[in-house]
Parts: structure tokens; C-alpha cells; sequence
């Protein structure tokens, strides 16, 4: 058990109120990839979870590599996770090593300062995830500017749309930056108060980057007549998540006819009608590269079929009649 191997991968689960034991807390430095998953509910909980991590960077001569952090539970009213945060940039003091860090398992807003406090501490990222499912934008295009510069070697990042303002795109086309592999963006209700991005600036993005691929996520909270605006043609869609609950005809319509080559995981929340039958078959025809579709609303037998007959790399689907 004190192989190093055996704690590449490791999951701790501070969601009972106990302390970790002293015969676990030994072996936390050995751990290479961690995911803490925590209940914020009881105070002791989010103590537990930055007394595992102290132990896993302080000891740990630079081993630990990825961490993650899932919160579960109801969110304490008016949490805004100033002790979580706090404690993470206190700790990640000797995080140099860190390559990745995945926050999108965190319900409360990052601020500006935590994440300009973390790019500083940890320029060895490589991937960092901060979109969240907070219920606002905390962190501006500035911020991210300053990351981009600490972190000289990230080539994965998670943000929220409107975070990325024209000279954010400019900073990841700069020639001295390493090869741009994956974006996952949010896309909520903080949009509204951005200028949206043209067709033009993605299309010279690909070709800087000509083998990154894009995760779109529109929630809820974003007003249905800026979904057009966010499906840009020459984004490099890969993975696409439309949870907005609205009429999507229009924009099924516009999936299928933009990102018919690159598409392979498709999302839908959406209303159940014959139109949509007929977009998701008419889908189903031109996006064959899809692995997963999943449609939370009820549809015909016919969609079912042309999607299993006409995508044969599909792996996963959820469609029901």
C-alpha cells in the first residue's frame, strides 16, 4: 500500500464530519491525481477537505500533479466559499507542480483575486477549469489575460463565455503560446452584457489551432435570442450542450449545418413536437461522427432508428418514446 502507484488516482470523500486517520493521512503525499468531494453543509467537512490537501502539497515533494474539487450537498445560504477559496490559495503556496486544476464542481462564484492568485502559484498548469455552475460570471477578461501570462503552458482551459474578449483571443493566437487543445465554455445569462464574438475571430482561432476542439454549454438563464449569436459556424464544435429548455427547431438546424464534421456529443433539453422529429432525423442524416446524443424530451421511434442507422461510432444515447 505504500507503492506510489497504487495512489495515482485518488478520491476522498469528506462528506461524513469525521477526520481523515492518521494511518490514511501517511500515504496522502504519495497521491498523483486527486479529487476531493466534500459536503458543504457541515463546516467540518470543508476543514477535513483542506487538511487531505495540506497534507497531499506539503509532503509530497511535488507528486501531486491533478487535483479536482466536487462539492455536493445543499449549499449553505449565502455560502460564497470565501474559507474554501482562502484555504486553497493558502495551501496551493507550494503548488508549483500542479498541472491541472478542475473547479467546475464548486457551486459558488470564483472571484477575480482567487483566480489571479492561483495562475501565480501554479504556472505549471496545463489545464485549468473554472466554469463553473456558478449563477454569475465572477471572473473578467483581464483576469484571464493575467492567467494566460503566468501559465505559459496551458493548453486545455474551461471559462465562461464572457470571459473571452477580443484580446483574450488575441493572447491564445499569440505564436510564443503552446498548441490551444480543448475550450469548454458556459454560456448563461452574463452574456447579455457582452459584445458578441464574430464568425471571423473563431475561424483565425482554428487556424492557429487547427487541432482544437470546443465544448459548448448554454444554460438556462441565457435569453433564447442570444442562442443564434453563441453558434457561430467555424467554432469547432465537438461537444455541444443545449439545456435551455426552449423551442430549439432553429437551432438544431443550425447544428447540423455547421458542425456536421466535427460534432460527436449532443445534449438537448428541449420541448417535444413533430418538428423536432424531423430536425433530429434530418440530424441524425448529416452528423454522423456523433458517439452520444442524449434528448431529455420524448421522440418518435423514427429519430431512435436514424440516429443507430446513420452514426455507427454512437455509443451512448438517451431517447425515449
Amino acid at each position: 500500500m505504500t507503492h506510489p502507484s497504487s495512489w495515482k488516482d485518488t478520491e476522498v470523500r469528506c462528506e461524513s464530519g469525521t477526520s481523515v486517520p492518521d494511518r490514511y493521512s501517511a500515504l496522502l503525499p504519495l497521491v498523483r491525481n486527486l479529487k476531493l468531494r466534500m459536503c458543504l453543509t457541515d463546516p467540518a467537512n470543508r476543514k477535513t477537505a483542506l487538511l487531505v490537501l495540506r497534507q497531499a502539497v506539503a509532503r509530497g515533494e511535488g507528486r501531486l500533479e491533478a487535483l479536482s474539487i466536487c462539492c455536493v450537498g445543499n449549499t449553505p445560504l449565502f455560502y460564497a466559499g470565501q474559507d474554501l477559496q482562502q484555504g486553497l490559495v493558502d495551501i496551493l503556496t507550494n503548488g508549483l507542480s500542479l498541472t491541472v486544476l478542475d473547479l467546475k464542481g464548486v457551486p459558488f462564484t470564483l472571484s477575480d483575486s482567487f483566480v489571479r492568485s492561483v495562475a501565480m502559484l501554479c504556472p505549471a498548469l496545463q489545464s485549468l477549469y473554472i466554469n463553473n455552475h456558478s449563477l454569475v460570471c465572477g471572473v473578467n477578461a483581464e483576469t484571464l489575460r493575467q492567467a494566460l501570462k503566468c501559465c505559459q503552458s496551458l493548453s486545455v482551459l474551461g471559462v465562461f463565455q464572457a470571459s473571452l474578449a477580443q484580446d483574450v483571443f488575441k493572447d491564445l493566437m499569440l505564436p510564443e503560446r503552446p498548441a490551444l487543445k480543448k475550450l469548454e465554455l458556459r454560456c448563461e445569462r452574463s452574456l447579455k452584457y457582452t459584445v458578441p464574438h464574430c464568425d471571423q475571430i473563431w475561424l483565425e482561432l482554428k487556424l492557429r489551432h487547427p487541432r482544437l476542439w470546443v465544448e459548448l454549454e448554454l444554460d438556462h438563464t441565457l435569453p433564447e435570442l442570444h442562442v443564434p449569436g453563441v453558434l457561430q459556424p467555424s467554432i469547432p464544435v465537438r461537444c455541444l450542450r443545449l439545456l435551455t429548455w426552449t423551442l430549439l427547431l432553429d437551432e438544431v438546424r443550425i447544428v447540423r449545418q455547421s458542425y456536421a464534421n466535427t460534432l460527436e456529443v449532443l445534449e438537448l433539453q428541449t420541448i417535444p413536437s413533430l418538428e423536432l422529429n424531423s430536425e433530429l432525423i434530418a440530424l441524425a442524416k448529416q452528423c454522423v461522427k456523433l458517439q452520444e446524443v442524449h434528448c431529455y424530451c420524448v421522440v418518435l421511434q423514427e429519430v431512435i432508428t436514424a440516429f443507430i442507422t446513420n452514426c455507427p461510432n454512437l455509443c451512448r444515447f438517451t431517447l425515449k418514446t
